[in-house]
């Protein structure tokens, strides 16, 4: 029989949850008006305009993120949706090698996959000094496997093909082969990495300003994406589109912290402020895009650098839509780059063009 402290323990927490539901309830979708401040702004301007939106949201104390978690990050069947663990379901191998039960899985020690699960902040708190807000904004921080957060420690997201571990689920560690960074970085699987870079977007904009002091990191200045990650997350972002799990995660948060996503609710802002991943890798730059030529192509291909590129090495990178990362051999004669992609698979990538204080991309299709 259980004692009476711990049937009242049982009951207060079923009534939470019971409560948190109802209220998120109340908030099923994007308020009238919510976003008319930003209507028609573009760049640092929209960027301004949305943080503007979304700063002073309620705060959810970090031991609250525990209950908070049994509706933000719960499965159709009731169990923990952890990304780091997680295969969904129409993937290959699409059943996840463990689950978690909310509450009876709750780290705890751990020393293996699938032993518990704790709260994962995607963007690190060492990078921003684990401080309050951001160290219990619910909107970058997941429920994950203690081993796995463990391992992924606090490196940068990235890409990788030669990882030194690998998880259950397919994540990686290993050397960075985005262009722009080669140190270590933790790559999750495909299925969620725009779910990761919208997290990571929210972040750049509900900080801005705000982020005197914080310590940063190899993939951030304070609250804002170096170039190399800005850019892979705005890839990210175009071949991962918006899910059903991140709108329902959105309109969960809001009835918490009374906040939303931007990046979710319109996933076009990002590149309004940013840039497409197909264009410059520069915030608020006026430099063009690419030129290149045949496009498609078959062997070769040639690129027209801007005018305004420095004079020193270029790194040319392609990257297919899941990712990997090709160098293809290359020439050059003044304001012309001569690729070999004869290689390559056909299909669509995306060339990127790392120069020393500029980052440029543009599509390529090889037939």
């Amino acid at each position: 029989m259980k004692k009476p402290d711990t049937i009242f323990f049982s009951f207060s927490r079923t009534f939470t949850v019971i409560l948190l539901l109802l209220v998120a309830q109340a908030f099923p979708q994007i308020p009238p008006g919510y976003y008319d401040p930003a209507n028609g702004k573009t760049g640092v301007a929209l960027q301004a305009a949305l943080h503007n939106i979304i700063k002073g949201h309620t705060v959810i104390s970090y031991a609250g993120l525990w209950t908070a978690f049994y509706t933000t990050d719960d499965k159709p069947n009731g169990k923990v949706w952890d990304m780091y663990s997680d295969i969904p379901d129409g993937t290959p191998n699409g059943n996840p090698p463990y689950t978690f039960t909310f509450g009876t899985d709750q780290c705890g020690n751990y020393s293996n996959e699938g032993d518990c699960y704790n709260r994962e902040h995607s963007w690190p708190k060492s990078w921003f000094n684990d401080t309050p807000p951001m160290n219990s904004d619910i909107f970058h921080i997941y429920p994950t496997d203690g081993k796995v957060n463990g391992m992924r420690d606090n490196y940068p997201y990235g890409t990788v093909s030669s990882p030194s571990w690998t998880s259950l689920n397919g994540s990686k560690l290993g050397p960075c082969t985005w262009p722009g960074f080669s140190a270590t970085v933790f790559e999750p699987i495909d299925a969620y990495k725009g779910d990761l870079s919208r997290g990571y977007f929210y972040m750049s904009t509900r900080y801005y300003t705000e982020d005197a002091g914080w310590a940063g990191s190899p993939a951030t200045t304070g609250s804002q994406l170096k170039p190399w990650a800005l850019q892979m997350m705005l890839h990210w972002a175009s071949v991962d589109p918006v899910s059903q799990k991140e709108i329902d995660r959105n309109n969960t948060i809001y009835g918490m912290q009374h906040n939303r996503n931007p990046f979710i609710d319109h996933p076009e802002y990002a590149y309004l402020i940013w840039g497409t991943p197909t264009g410059t890798g520069n915030p608020g730059s006026a430099s063009p895009q690419l030129a290149l030529y045949p496009n498609p192509a078959t062997d070769r291909c040639t690129v027209v650098l801007p005018a305004d590129l420095d004079a020193g090495p270029l790194h040319p990178v392609v990257v297919s839509v899941t990712g990997i990362c090709y160098s293809p051999g290359f020439t050059r004669q003044g304001n012309l780059l001569e690729l070999n992609i004869r290689s390559l698979a056909g299909g669509v990538y995306v060339l990127v063009l790392t120069g020393e204080s500029a980052v440029y991309k543009t599509k390529l299709v090889k037939e």
